[in-house]
């Protein structure tokens, strides 16, 4: 039997599927885009997080895995430039976990709703039966003003390439968490293991970025599999090509004190890493410096040029000066 990369399973198993047309937009983007007849358009997301996958309980407690699993969702919406509402939450639960556990689960999904005032409506709870992993499965709903969304199929030609926030961290904390031994001061290894556990959504990011429209913000998705793999999600949907300056890359210097102390190269972190949730976004040249300033300035959030868009390939730019391809080593959910 023939074994497909996530990717080309997602491709195979939705190939030809039937539409309608208030779909907008449906599979292959972080949100499918839906007309729901009105000056917003309905924004539509799932994801599933796995014990042993995406999880532990040995490396976080119950309310911070509660607050991941939506945090990931609420990425998606802000990926698209919307605004969040309605969540389903779906459990499936194998028999030894704790009623305990799952209320402290619960309570994280409530805190992070309560932060983007998201409202629960609903779900599921299934019993896993003999399977040993708890899993939650979860459906977020927003809205974004007609007109506003932004995909990943934008991208031209000389844009500039974006980045919100910082890049690595959370990979650098999940490594501290499985390798708990020496790896770095207190205060380094707090700020990164939070960046892993409880990710900080860019929705108010997003918001101001579809403000300006998909003429100016021409493509975005948020970094959750690792920036070489998502950039590379970006340019097939747009056609296009880019190039990244590796000595721009955002990163902080919690990273790079832990990647010193364990002998590994935090720009592996910061473009293979993934987790991070940061927005990727390419902008129009002439528009540029006047949406870096704007978000900045409404929401307290970093941007970075990283790079710009060229008619083909992916390349990584030296601090040297010398030019390589850009290797895709991100997550895949299926290897």
């Amino acid at each position: 039997m023939q074994i497909y990369n996530e990717f080309e399973l997602i491709a195979r198993l939705t190939h030809g599927l039937t539409t309608r047309p208030d779909v907008a937009l449906g599979v292959g983007d972080d949100c499918a885009l839906l007309d729901i007849g009105s000056d917003s358009q309905l924004l539509a997301t799932c994801d599933s997080q796995v014990e042993g996958v995406h999880f532990t309980l040995r490396t976080s407690t119950p309310e911070q895995i509660g607050r991941k699993a939506l945090a990931v969702n609420l990425s998606d919406i802000a990926a698209m430039g919307g605004v969040p509402r309605f969540a389903l939450i779906s459990l499936v639960i194998p028999p030894r976990f704790s009623q305990e556990a799952l209320e402290g689960i619960y309570r994280g999904l409530r805190q992070e709703a309560e932060r983007h005032q998201v409202a629960i409506v609903g779900g599921n709870i299934a019993g896993a039966g003999q399977g040993k992993q708890l899993m939650l499965d979860i459906t977020l709903l927003g809205t974004v003003r007609r007109g506003q969304a932004i995909t990943r199929g934008g991208a031209q030609i000389g844009d500039v390439l974006c980045v919100t926030g910082s890049l690595g961290d959370s990979a650098a904390g999940l490594f501290t968490l499985l390798h708990p031994d020496g790896t770095g001061a207190e205060n380094a290894l707090t700020f990164v293991q939070a960046r892993h556990r409880t990710p900080v959504p860019r929705v108010a990011e997003g918001r101001v970025l579809s403000a300006f429209g998909p003429a100016v913000v021409t493509a975005m998705l948020d970094i959750s599999d690792g920036l070489s793999g998502d950039l590379q999600h970006l340019c097939e949907r747009s056609g296009v090509g880019a190039r990244v300056f590796a000595e721009h890359l955002p990163l902080t210097e919690e990273m790079q004190a832990i990647a010193a102390r364990v002998g590994k190269d935090p720009l592996d972190w910061a473009l293979h890493g993934g987790e991070d949730y940061e927005l990727l976004f390419t902008l129009r040249p002439e528009k540029a410096r006047e949406v870096i300033e704007a978000v900045q300035a409404q929401t307290g959030t970093r941007i970075t040029r990283i790079g710009e868009i060229i008619p083909s390939g992916m390349c990584l730019i030296a601090p040297s000066g010398t030019e390589q391809p850009l290797q895709v080593r991100s997550w895949d959910h299926l290897h």
